[in-house]
C-alpha cells in the first residue's frame, strides 16, 4: 500500500545512516498525518474542557467528543453510543471490568477463566480480583502450534464460572481466536465474555452485535490513532448492573455527604476530564481506516505475512513461534541459542525496529521455555522490500552471533 506511506512523515527518517524500516506495530503505530493535524486543530482552536459548558468552545469540543463515541460505536457496530466508554487504553478497559464487575457481582470461590495466550493486561487485573474476592482462576492452554486448545473450555467452565476473558488476537504468536465460536460455548453456559482486542481492531473488521460478545477492550495508539485512550464497549445491561470504576466529576448525578447517586451511562464509567483531542484523534483514524477498507487491509497484510514467513525460515537455525493457520501479520522468532535481545540490538543498528523480550506475555514464554522472542509485526504501510531488509539483517546478526 505505498500510496498510504506517504501519510506517515516518521518513516522518511535515517537511524543509525540507514533508511528507518519500522516493525514494532504490535507495541504502537505510527501515526498518519490526518492525525496529527487533527490533534494539532484540537489544541489550536477548541482546546475546552466538555460538558456542562455553555460557552461556544466548550460546546464545539463536546460535539466532536461525542461525535468520536458514534464512530466509535459505528466501526465496531455497537447497538448504542452509551455503550463506548472511553478510557485510557485497552488495560485500563480491562481493569475498569475486574474492578467493577467484582465490586457488583463476584464472590469468594466464583471462576474466571483467561487463555494461556493472554498479555499480562488480561491476567494481572483478574489475579488481583482473585486475591481481594476470593476468586479461582482457570486457564485454557494452548499447543505446540500456539494454538488455542477449546475443546479443553467446556469441562472447565462450571456452574460457578462468572467471566471468561480471552484475546481476540494473540500480541505474541499473532494466533486469531474463533472468538465467536468461543462465545457460543460460553453463552451456552450463561458465562460471560471479555474480549481483548487490542491487537485486532487495526487488522480486521470488528462486529460486535455478530460476535455476541459482552465487553471488547482495545487501544487507540495501535490503530493509528493517539496515546492515551481506548475504549470499554460493554451490553447496556451489564454496564447498567456494575459499579462506577472511580469516583469523581462527571459520573455523578447528584453529590451529598449523605449519599452519592451515579450518572447515566456512559458517563458513569468516565470520572474526570477526559482526553479530548484524542478522541478527535481516535475519530480521524478510524475514518482513514474506513477509507482505506478493513478487508483490503487484512488482505495486504496477509500477503506480507506469507512473504516474511516465506523468507525468514530459510535462515538456519529459526524457530517461529506461532503456526495457527489463521494468523495475524504478526512474526516472533528465535534462532538456535541466540538470545533474542542480541538479534534485536544488531539489527537496530541496522535500521530495523523490533521488539524483543517475553512481550508482556511470560506464560507463553514459559510454555516454550525460551527467555523471549525476537518478534516482526506489520502494518499497512509496510513493503515487502522492508522484509527483505528484514531478512537480510537477521542473518547477518546470526552469522555475527553464531
Amino acid at each position: 500500500m505505498m500510496m498510504y506511506r506517504d501519510d506517515f512523515k516518521i518513516l522518511d527518517q535515517k537511524v543509525y545512516g540507514r533508511p528507518l524500516v519500522y516493525l514494532d506495530n504490535a507495541a504502537t503505530t505510527q501515526k498518519p498525518q490526518v492525525v496529527i493535524d487533527a490533534l494539532r486543530s484540537y489544541y489550536e482552536q477548541l482546546n475546552s474542557n466538555i460538558h456542562r459548558g455553555v460557552h461556544y468552545l466548550s460546546q464545539k469540543a463536546t460535539d466532536e467528543f461525542e461525535m468520536a463515541r458514534e464512530t466509535v460505536r459505528r466501526f465496531i457496530n455497537a447497538k448504542n453510543s452509551y455503550e463506548i466508554i472511553f478510557t485510557r487504553g485497552a488495560t485500563d478497559s480491562i481493569n475498569l471490568v475486574a474492578a467493577s464487575l467484582g465490586r457488583t457481582c463476584l464472590q469468594a470461590g466464583d471462576e474466571i477463566i483467561v487463555s494461556e495466550m493472554e498479555h499480562h493486561a488480561n491476567i494481572v487485573p483478574w489475579q488481583f480480583l482473585c486475591e481481594e474476592r476470593g476468586c479461582i482462576l482457570k486457564v485454557i492452554p494452548i499447543n505446540e502450534e500456539g494454538i488455542l486448545q477449546i475443546d479443553k473450555l467446556p469441562e472447565l467452565i462450571s456452574s460457578r464460572t462468572r467471566l471468561l476473558a480471552i484475546t481476540h488476537v494473540s500480541n505474541t504468536l499473532g494466533t486469531i481466536n474463533p472468538i465467536k465460536k468461543i462465545i457460543e460455548i460460553a453463552h451456552n453456559q450463561n458465562v460471560p465474555v471479555l474480549i481483548d482486542g487490542a491487537q485486532a481492531v487495526a487488522h480486521c473488521k470488528v462486529d460486535v452485535q455478530d460476535l455476541d460478545c459482552d465487553f471488547y477492550c482495545f487501544s487507540a495508539h495501535k490503530m493509528y490513532a493517539p496515546m492515551g485512550i481506548g475504549v470499554m464497549y460493554g451490553k447496556e445491561e451489564w454496564l447498567n448492573k456494575m459499579r462506577p470504576y472511580q469516583g469523581g466529576g462527571e459520573m455523578i448525578k447528584q453529590v451529598t455527604f449523605a449519599k452519592t447517586t451515579y450518572n447515566e451511562l456512559p458517563f458513569k464509567f468516565e470520572a474526570g476530564t477526559p482526553s479530548v483531542g484524542d478522541a478527535m484523534g481516535l475519530k480521524v483514524a478510524i475514518d482513514y481506516l474506513e477509507n482505506i477498507g478493513m478487508e483490503k487491509i487484512a488482505t495486504y497484510e496477509s500477503e506480507l505475512l506469507n512473504y516474511a514467513v516465506e523468507r525468514l525460515t530459510t535462515i538456519p537455525g529459526i524457530r517461529i513461534y506461532g503456526n495457527a493457520p489463521q494468523k495475524s501479520a504478526i512474526v516472533s522468532f528465535n534462532i538456535g541459542k541466540i538470545h533474542p535481545s542480541d538479534i534485536g540490538t544488531i539489527i537496530d543498528k541496522l535500521g530495523i525496529a523490533v521488539r524483543t523480550g517475553h512481550h508482556c506475555t511470560q506464560p507463553i514464554m514459559d510454555h516454550f521455555g525460551i527467555p523471549g522472542t525476537v518478534r516482526a509485526s506489520f502494518a499497512l504501510y509496510n513493503t515487502k522490500k522492508e522484509i527483505d531488509d528484514l531478512y537480510e539483517a537477521v542473518d547477518r546478526a546470526r552469522m555475527m552471533l553464531e
